[in-house]
């Protein structure tokens, strides 16, 4: 497995999790603040500074694509993942779940070792 080249492991984790999540639906930026805290169970929350700011650079290196629309009288700008957003979310789901898998390896410990 390949390291991970930052010491920040949650860096790609709203990345990961935004691109998810758009794939059920097209969800506008504070709608998805509320899903990845409902999708959670409330372990993670994240501000919508936070997630705005993966939205905008999603949107500008082309993996989603957004389109204005008008809903109860208010402009809400809503989100879907492009053909480069699924395959950035398939790369970055098979690297996450490696690294989960190198870490509950490590914390469930040798399977072969012997009992002192």
């Amino acid at each position: 497995m390949p390291r991970a080249s930052s010491p920040n492991f949650m860096a790609g984790v709203p990345e990961l999790i935004i691109l998810r999540l758009l794939q059920d639906r097209e969800m506008y930026g504070y709608e998805l603040v509320q899903a990845i805290r409902t999708e959670t169970g409330d372990a993670m929350s994240l501000g919508e500074g936070v997630v705005y700011t993966v939205l905008h650079t999603l949107e500008r290196e082309g993996a989603l694509r957004s389109r204005r629309k008008s809903v109860e009288g208010r402009s809400r700008i809503y989100y879907t993942p492009t053909a480069v957003g699924l395959k950035r979310y398939g790369a970055l789901a098979r690297s996450w779940t490696s690294l989960a898998d190198t870490i509950r390896a490590v914390i469930e410990g040798p399977r072969h070792a012997a009992i002192i």
